[in-house]
Parts: C-alpha cells; structure tokens; sequence
C-alpha cells in the first residue's frame, strides 16, 4: 500500500464510476451504495448500480449503472442522526 492515501473519482458519461480511498463498503443496492473513504462517507445514488471491481487493498472501486447523484456526509454524521432518532423516540 502506498505510504501517501489519494482520493479521486473518475466518472464517464454518468455510466461508469471510479473512485480511489475507498476504505469500506457500508450497503449497496442497485438504486445506492454506501462507501467509506478516507476523505468522508460517500453516498452514489443511480439506477441500475452494480459494483464492477473492489480492491480494498488498493482502495479502489469501479461502479457501473447510470449515476444520478453523488453525496459526501463527515464521518461520523451517519451514527448521529440513527443516534438522534432513537433518542426522539425514547423522549416522546
């Protein structure tokens, strides 16, 4: 692994996705994918979303489908927000 992370992502004609500082894959589906780099928590929602290639070592991701919208949230911000709802819940 190389001593210095990079973060990139490729995208070609909203049809193909490639990112790099992927460190974790969180939940896919054909409509979103949930990754974890190392530049924050990346949301890419589409249609048709298949991942192609993953190599963790690398840190690296091809996604295929038709990408509608790419979204990055703090690390951390995800547990939050369910932290937030259970605590709405409770306080009803």
């Amino acid at each position: 692994m190389d001593a210095e992370i990079t973060h990139r992502m490729e995208m070609s004609e909203r049809k193909m996705l490639r990112v790099e500082g992927v460190q974790h894959v969180e939940s896919f589906t054909d409509e979103k994918i949930a990754i974890d780099t190392n530049m924050g928590f990346l949301l890419v929602a589409g249609e048709g979303l298949h991942i192609t290639q993953l190599n963790l070592d690398a840190g690296t991701m091809v996604v295929e489908g038709f990408v509608n919208g790419i979204q990055y949230r703090e690390a951390g911000s995800r547990q939050g927000r369910r932290g937030k709802k259970i605590l709405n819940r409770l306080l009803r």
